[in-house]
């Protein structure tokens, strides 16, 4: 039966198709953040510039989730991802010329940093739209039965994308500069662009088209609000992921502190996403749905204990094991958390629902390098990476103490209903 099949969502042509667009846009927009986090921090040798990175990106995303998710509930799918996508093509053709030598010779540091902040910005506004876009494009894209499985190897294709992309970059800064790196992820994108133009349009489910926006934004705030375990989940994400993001801080571990250049940095950049992604194949076949609130806790306590391990080592395959072990625990709250979306979410409110997912988890990861930054800065890089961890922990006891609900959440049964629709 197809809900046995590990690979039963990869045998839909289409949704292969999906995955392989999905590979090449996080592959480059991976690549992407590596080349500028290096080339600000080459610049600058501040480690606030790196948290100011993510407070640039991070405010559209916010600022313009909920009205993201309300136009993607609105539009079709497709024309749609298609459009961002481009947009997302001119941030990496503005960053590929803005690091051209003859470029940079003509202006000053201060005005190619603040260029390269500005196209971050824009690119935070298109963030928002992509997340509840290719979150309701795959729900268009497989049968009702299929959103399980599809949803591992869709976040799966994302982590493998995440592998390779920062450890590509790092290879790429040493082999061929940042200015050759940066049109190596203008091409990735724009060959994304043209593949999904080999997705068929998909029909609008919603039956509110017109709604005024506000009462439309008001209704998905208020179901993610009723549904606790949806509420829950991204919190309890959000608030570890602030505290835990120590990943912000790695070109200071790699350039003064392992000391191991911009290969070892793209190991150490790679690591986490090697973890999880190992972590999303085992899911789909072993699924961890049985006691998921618990396995969720455990989960995010072992990435808190795994940002201090790492936060302390001064040797680089200690700091890189800890590093792996913490992408395994953060892909099986990944995993969980996207469960619980899926089977949760009625079709008509995907892209509001996502919206206020990206807002809560997608954007605490800018907001954890944000912080990230200041506590680097107040207080050492090395004390900063310990605080997070801790906080993390105090988080998922605390939570675990005053949430019950949370502990004792099973998605066994919605799996198997869902499953049989």
């Amino acid at each position: 039966m197809a809900k046995k099949d590990p690979y039963a969502a990869l045998r839909i042509k289409e949704f292969n198709l999906f995955l392989l667009v999905r590979f090449f846009l996080v592959f480059g927009w991976s690549m992407q953040f590596i080349i500028v986090e290096w080339q600000v921090y080459s610049i600058t040798k501040n480690p606030l510039s790196l948290g100011i990175i993510g407070l640039m990106e991070v405010i559209p995303a916010v600022s313009m989730a909920l009205f993201a998710g309300h136009i993607v509930d609105q539009k079709e799918k497709r024309n749609l991802f298609a459009l961002i996508t481009a947009a997302f093509s001119l941030i990496s053709l503005g960053l590929f010329f803005l690091t051209l030598p003859s470029f940079i010779e003509g202006w000053s540091q201060k005005a190619v940093l603040y260029s390269i902040y500005a196209l971050v910005f824009f690119g935070g506004f298109l963030r928002s739209f992509f997340g509840p876009t290719i979150f309701s494009l795959i729900a268009l894209i497989v049968p009702k039965k299929l959103y399980p499985n599809a949803a591992t190897w869709s976040s799966s294709t994302w982590q493998m994308a995440s592998v390779l992309g920062p450890a590509f970059a790092g290879f790429t800064i040493a082999w061929i500069g940042v200015h050759w790196s940066l049109c190596v992820v203008f091409g990735l994108v724009s060959l994304s662009l043209l593949l999904i133009f080999f997705i068929k349009r998909k029909p609008i489910l919603n039956p509110k088209i017109g709604e005024p926006v506000m009462q439309s934004l008001k209704e998905g705030i208020l179901f993610v609000r009723k549904t606790k375990a949806i509420l829950g989940a991204i919190t309890l994400d959000m608030i570890s992921v602030l505290f835990g993001g120590a990943i912000a801080l790695l070109p200071i571990y790699a350039q003064d502190i392992l000391k191991v250049g911009p290969e070892g940095f793209g190991a150490l950049r790679a690591a986490p996403a090697v973890g999880a992604f190992l972590t999303m194949l085992i899911t789909a076949y072993i699924p961890i749905s049985k006691n998921a609130g618990m396995k969720l806790l455990i989960a995010i306590f072992g990435f808190g204990l795994c940002i201090i391990v790492f936060g302390l080592s001064t040797i680089f395959w200690i700091s890189l094991i800890a590093l792996f072990f913490s992408g395994v625990t953060d892909g099986v709250s990944m995993v969980i958390r996207q469960t619980i979306l899926q089977l949760k979410t009625p079709d008509n409110m995907r892209g509001r629902v996502a919206s206020v997912n990206s807002m809560f988890v997608g954007s605490s990861n800018e907001l954890g390098a944000f912080e990230s930054g200041i506590t680097a800065k107040l207080m050492g890089t090395v004390t900063a990476v310990v605080f997070g961890g801790t906080m993390t922990l105090i988080t998922v006891i605390s939570t675990g103490v005053v949430n019950p609900t949370l502990r004792k959440l099973d998605l066994t049964k919605d799996l198997e209903a869902h499953e049989n629709e």
